[in-house]
């Protein structure tokens, strides 16, 4: 289980990333903990690296500057790097990667990107739909496994999320590595021991 803690408005915001408040969670967090929002340099991965975070998640700026994936894999390893992937579906079997907490359109094809992420050295990618994201309707299983079929590296499904159901299906159908679920935590519909017990049920190994 990783807890992550992405800042969405920091591209978008200008408000870089947020070192004292990921020492705070560190401190009392023990599970691992992934952080991102506003990296824009290997030098503010390593900051959050230092301040406790186990990886960073890079997004806008690996758009703008895929190179930014190595630079960070090469300072700090693989394991470290996140990509993140945010994708709106623009066509049938075609998506559009988008920016800015999902606000700017790039014109970028969201597979051939992460494809590229993953051979920069991205240890692992979290694909979000921003067309599923908060509707819990549950993961654009599409999206997900066409990624997840063309990479080597971890891939984790993320938005949509509305019953535990899909969270299984995030790796049943979608071939994802993880599943990534929010809101029916935060609002408390199911607690993680359930979400556990849902995935050990399909068969799914799960890590505590």
């Amino acid at each position: 289980m990783t807890l992550e803690r992405v800042n969405i408005g920091a591209s978008h915001e200008g408000r870089g990333t947020m070192v004292e408040i990921v020492r705070r969670t560190a401190e009392v967090c023990f599970m691992p903990l992934t952080v991102g929002g506003g990296v824009r340099s290997a030098d503010d991965a390593r900051a959050l690296l230092l301040a406790g975070a186990d990886k960073v998640a890079v997004n806008s700026a690996a758009v703008s500057r895929p190179e930014l994936v190595a630079e960070i894999a090469e300072r700090m390893g693989s394991q470290c790097v996140v990509a993140s992937v945010d994708a709106r579906r623009v066509a049938q079997g075609k998506w559009e990667v988008f920016t800015h907490g999902g606000r700017r359109a790039t014109g970028i094809d969201a597979v051939a990107h992460a494809l590229k992420l993953a051979q920069f050295g991205a240890g692992e990618l979290l694909v979000t739909s921003m067309d599923r994201d908060g509707t819990r309707d549950g993961y654009d299983l599409e999206l997900i496994r066409t990624i997840a079929d063309q990479v080597t590296v971890p891939v984790v499904a993320s938005g949509g999320v509305g019953t535990l159901q899909h969270l299984v299906d995030g790796i049943t159908q979608g071939h994802a590595s993880a599943v990534l679920a929010a809101s029916i935590f935060h609002f408390g519909q199911s607690t993680i021991a359930e979400a556990h017990a849902a995935l050990a049920a399909a068969g799914i190994p799960v890590r505590a």
